[in-house]
């Protein structure tokens, strides 16, 4: 976890490198899943999850990291993500959409500084949530 958004690869308009690399990954997720597991308004989508959320966590940033534009990580560990086939297993309706919604929208309120930025992010992360529900 210690890529950095100095890397001459990394496009400098990039998500990644605009959020400011991997420590700015690392801290959203962490506070994403600090609000799943703090607001009680997420009990749904937090009971689909494992008691520990460590290896949700590190999923969560690997992933992202790609996605955003920076290094490949989940990839290269895992191959292509597959969301929706990897979350098959899981009932995920509106309810537990809006949660993790909610989770991921406080995170990045707190997260996020750039308004235009952040909007972007917001409209991206809805789109994949509404793509995962299957119930």
């Amino acid at each position: 976890m210690n890529e950095t958004s100095q890397d001459p690869q990394i496009p400098a308009d990039s998500v990644y490198a605009r959020l400011g690399g991997a420590p700015a990954i690392l801290a959203l997720v962490e506070r994403f899943y600090a609000l799943m597991d703090e607001l009680p308004e997420a009990y749904g989508v937090r009971r689909l999850h494992p008691q520990s959320l460590e290896g949700s966590s590190d999923s969560l940033y690997k992933f992202l990291s790609g996605w955003f534009g920076g290094p490949p990580l989940y990839i290269r560990e895992r191959g292509h993500p597959r969301l929706r086939m990897r979350h098959a297993a899981f009932a995920i309706g509106p309810a537990e959409r809006d949660q993790w919604m909610l989770c991921m929208h406080q995170a990045l309120t707190e997260q996020v500084a750039d308004e235009g930025l952040r909007a972007g992010m917001l409209r991206a992360f809805a789109d994949m949530a509404e793509h995962l529900v299957n119930v």
